[in-house]
C-alpha cells in the first residue's frame, strides 16, 4: 500500500488553465510556493501584489510559485477559467502559472492538495481554511511550510532564501 502513497510532489499531474496535463515532476530542483488564490477575496489585491514581488526576485533562481484557482470559500473564484485567467493576468499582472480550478477540502479534493495537506496540517486540522493558503516545498520536491491566508508572501522570502541556499 506505502508503495503506492506519493513521495513528493513530483508524483503528481495536475491540469493547467487551458486543461493540458502539467506533470509537477517539470519543477524538480526549484522552490515552489503552492497558493490556492480567488479573485474576488478581501484578500486577492495584497497577495497578488506580493506574490509578483517575490516572483519578480526569484524567477531566475529556480523559484516558482504554483497557483490553484478555487471557488470553495465564499463563492471569491466563481468565473470558468477563461475569466480566471483575464483577471489574473489583466488586473493583477501574474505572470507565474495558474492552474485548473479545484477543490482544496471535501470529497472531491484535488489530490495534490491531499497530499500538501498530510504533508503539513493547519493549526486546527487538515482542512485549508480560506484562500491564500500557501505550502513551501523544497528543491527535492517535500512540503517544509504551510502558512496562513493571511501571512503575508513578503514575510515568507526568508524561508524561500533559505531554501534556495548558497545557489541564490
Amino acid at each position: 500500500m506505502a508503495a503506492d502513497s506519493p513521495q513528493s510532489i513530483y508524483d503528481f499531474t495536475v491540469k493547467d488553465i487551458r486543461e493540458n496535463d502539467v506533470s509537477l515532476s517539470q519543477y524538480r530542483g526549484k522552490v515552489l510556493l503552492i497558493v490556492n488564490v480567488a479573485s474576488q477575496c478581501g484578500l486577492t489585491q495584497t497577495n497578488y501584489k506580493e506574490l509578483n514581488v517575490v516572483y519578480e526576485k526569484y524567477k531566475n533562481k529556480d523559484f516558482e510559485i504554483l497557483a490553484f484557482p478555487c471557488n470553495q470559500f465564499g463563492g471569491q473564484e466563481p468565473g470558468n477559467n477563461d475569466e480566471i485567467q483575464e483577471v489574473v493576468c489583466t488586473r493583477f499582472k501574474a505572470e507565474f502559472p495558474i492552474f485548473d480550478k479545484v477543490d482544496v477540502n471535501g470529497k472531491n479534493v484535488a489530490p495534490l492538495y491531499k497530499f500538501l495537506k498530510s504533508e503539513k496540517g493547519g493549526f486546527l486540522g487538515d482542512a485549508i481554511k480560506w484562500n491564500f493558503t500557501k505550502f513551501l516545498v523544497n528543491k527535492e520536491g517535500k512540503v517544509v511550510e504551510r502558512y496562513a491566508p493571511t501571512t503575508s508572501p513578503l514575510k515568507i522570502e526568508k524561508d524561500i532564501q533559505n531554501l534556495l541556499g548558497s545557489s541564490s
